[in-house]
């Protein structure tokens, strides 16, 4: 196995077991609801004017915050990924910022960040395999159009293997381009980063061929 896939971060955390209502919801009902509102929250931000949306999404995210202090989750796992997300929402809030003002910046951000957190909570509260064949038992009535439900899981299960390694390249390219004065390069940190991740994918679709699932 290529390094990366056994000690990568997890993208959105790790499950962590627990007995609350939130761990014992089915895992589809989980993701049905974590689709409306990310829905909810792009309608509240176009919808109404953005000092409202501002103050109605951080309310949201101050309720994520207070469900993962009752579930047992704990606030480790949301911090988290604001580390991991502050150079994105950074940029953003600036841009915002620049062309409509601290509101919009501000509901922007907490639009996004309560997806993030509320996504984070799913797989906090669920194993991912049953995510997984959530997916997969949802896809089933689309077999009929031609969709392998099967694929579909591996996708996925490709999916979240994947993005958490090509944040590990990233980070390693990073510190490499730091290591010889050139973190101000961007061809440094973008150009070998592009390459490890071509040839991880490469090393992916050659394992899956020999299995017959290319």
């Amino acid at each position: 196995m290529r390094r990366g896939l056994v000690d990568a971060p997890p993208l959105l955390g790790s499950f962590t077991p627990g007995r609350s209502r939130l761990h014992r919801a089915r895992p589809g009902v989980k993701l049905a609801a974590l689709a409306l509102l990310a829905l909810s929250a792009g309608l509240l931000r176009s919808l109404l004017p953005d000092a409202a949306a501002a103050g109605a999404l951080g309310a949201l995210v101050l309720a994520l915050a207070l469900l993962a202090r009752c579930t047992g989750v704990g606030a480790r796992p949301l911090l988290a990924q604001l580390r991991r997300t502050w150079w994105l929402l950074a940029a953003l809030a600036a841009v915002q910022l620049w062309q409509a003002g601290p509101a919009r910046a501000a509901a922007v951000v907490a639009a996004l960040v309560a997806c993030l957190w509320a996504a984070t909570l799913v797989t906090a509260t669920t194993p991912v395999p049953a995510l997984l064949a959530s997916v997969v038992a949802g896809a089933r009535p689309l077999r009929r159009l031609g969709v392998d439900p099967e694929r579909v899981g591996l996708a996925l299960t490709l999916t979240l293997t994947s993005i958490p390694v090509v944040g590990r390249l990233l980070a390693e390219s990073r510190q490499a381009a730091a290591a010889r004065g050139l973190q101000r390069d961007p061809r440094a940190l973008l150009v070998p980063t592009v390459v490890r991740t071509v040839a991880h994918a490469e090393g992916v679709g050659e394992a899956l061929a020999a299995r017959g699932l290319g």
